[in-house]
């Protein structure tokens, strides 16, 4: 493990991290102490997409925010179909190498297929699951309803040969295609002041517009499988899971809470009435105080090694 002080970034100075995983250097943000918890971005997001809710949870947790395989700093050679699977494969790796015996998992969007998977995959390692409006099989075919399918466009967009081309042909496209996204799926008022510039560095770095796509084309088969067949029956995730959900999300609307007790046992349920899609940057207050006090009672119930 190499660790840096970034000194450069504006918004502060963090712990970086690269740790060396099967086939990639994944970068990572660490701080804290104490209980482990594990942020999974979504897209088009990265590490730095919890910087709102780092400093406040390293209070209490050992917080670890990694760039998934393709994003950020967590480079990988050209764009890879990573799916959900390979991506949890890498978080249980990333937490092996890290020591962990077990940890919490803190998700929104993406990472919230990423943390779902590992619940299936390695159910016992998890102490919680904490989720940001979460993408689940339980949404089926109403990811086309009539009234939704102009909202997911950029779904097919990011498959397209020439998308990436396209977007980051020069920065000002980059510019304009991410925040034109960003803002509309916000619904605080200035959440978004003074950031969109960070989410365009990001994007400009070569391969980052690419890798962030692939996720696309990696998981159309299994969104094309909801659409043609509906919400398949599965086993309940049994790992203690608590939502906080965005009231004004126009992508992953919260009336698609109906479903989330048919897929997790006894799920913690609550709306974010002032956010939308980005309610951990949005409202971060509300949003911290909900994540400390769900895993410190999850804390007092794990066994001792």
């Amino acid at each position: 493990m190499s660790t840096k002080r970034d000194l450069s970034r504006p918004d502060g100075n963090w712990n970086h991290h690269s740790v060396r995983i099967d086939d990639l250097d994944m970068h990572l943000v660490r701080e804290g102490q104490g209980q482990s918890l594990i942020l999974l971005h979504g897209w088009p997001e990265f590490w730095w997409g919890w910087h709102r809710n780092i400093p406040a949870l390293a209070a209490h947790f050992d917080v670890i925010a990694p760039d998934l395989r393709g994003f950020g700093q967590t480079r990988v050679r050209g764009p890879e179909h990573a799916g959900a699977d390979t991506h949890a494969r890498d978080i249980l790796a990333l937490a092996d190498a890290l020591g962990l015996r077990r940890f919490g998992l803190v998700a929104h969007d993406v990472g919230s297929y990423v943390a779902q998977q590992v619940a299936r995959l390695s159910p016992d390692r998890l102490s919680g699951l904490f989720f940001f409006n979460c993408p689940y099989p339980g949404i089926g075919r109403r990811w086309v309803d009539p009234e939704q399918v102009q909202e997911i466009w950029y779904q097919s967009f990011n498959q397209q040969p020439w998308a990436a081309q396209l977007v980051g042909h020069t920065r000002e496209t980059c510019r304009i295609y991410f925040e034109g996204i960003l803002r509309h799926w916000v619904h605080a008022q200035g959440a978004l002041d003074g950031l969109i510039e960070h989410f365009v560095d990001n994007f400009m770095q070569p391969g980052n517009i690419e890798s962030g796509f692939a996720w696309y084309r990696a998981t159309n088969a299994s969104r094309m499988a909801l659409v043609r067949d509906g919400a398949p029956a599965m086993p309940k995730i049994e790992v203690p899971s608590r939502f906080y959900w965005g009231r004004h999300d126009p992508i992953i609307r919260c009336a698609w809470m109906d479903r989330l007790s048919e897929y997790f046992a006894s799920p913690i349920l609550e709306i974010a009435e002032g956010a939308g899609h980005f309610v951990h940057l949005e409202t971060p207050g509300p949003s911290n105080t909900r994540i400390i006090e769900f895993f410190s009672r999850q804390g007092s119930t794990i066994p001792s090694e």
